[in-house]
């Protein structure tokens, strides 16, 4: 049975008539458009999903969208503001942190979250954080190197 849900979408609110039950990610990409939130696995392991609930990075295709009553949700597309990149997503295309594109996304949004809890996080907090995100490609010593200048960018340093 539908129902009314209330929630912020990349800094809008927004309210859909809808299954509590379908998922954040599919609600996102049918219902919104908003397609860079990536179906990986369906079991939500690899990350690909991600997007940003109350400023922590979640799995989006396992997250019943009546979850999200009342709650903050940014994906890829609201990450930029002004028509500028977040500083992350900045990062990630100096580095060449991305191969195929495909986690990307979800990468990015994995990231920026482990930069609001942790903005000045080492190798290995970056490694442990970004860890349960995949990438066949390869990218991640990349991916770590641009974590880092995101990380000294959102602090003021170059």
């Amino acid at each position: 049975m539908e129902k009314p849900i209330s929630f912020q979408l990349n800094g809008k609110t927004t309210e859909v008539m809808l299954e509590p039950n379908q998922t954040l990610l599919w609600v996102l990409r049918n219902h919104f458009g908003l397609t860079g939130t990536k179906y990986g696995c369906g079991i939500g392991f690899c990350g690909s999903c991600t997007v940003l609930i109350d400023q922590e990075p979640v799995r989006s295709c396992t997250l019943p969208i009546g979850e999200v009553a009342g709650k903050n949700v940014v994906t890829i597309e609201g990450l930029a503001k002004d028509g500028k990149l977040h500083p992350v997503q900045k990062a990630f295309v100096e580095h060449d942190a991305l191969q195929c594109g495909f986690c990307t996304p979800g990468m990015i949004m994995n990231a920026a979250g482990l930069l609001i809890k942790n903005p000045s996080p080492t190798t290995q907090e970056i490694k442990a954080g970004m860890e349960n995100n995949l990438c066949r490609c390869g990218a991640h010593v990349r991916i770590i190197e641009a974590v880092h200048t995101a990380a000294n960018e959102l602090k003021g340093e170059k």
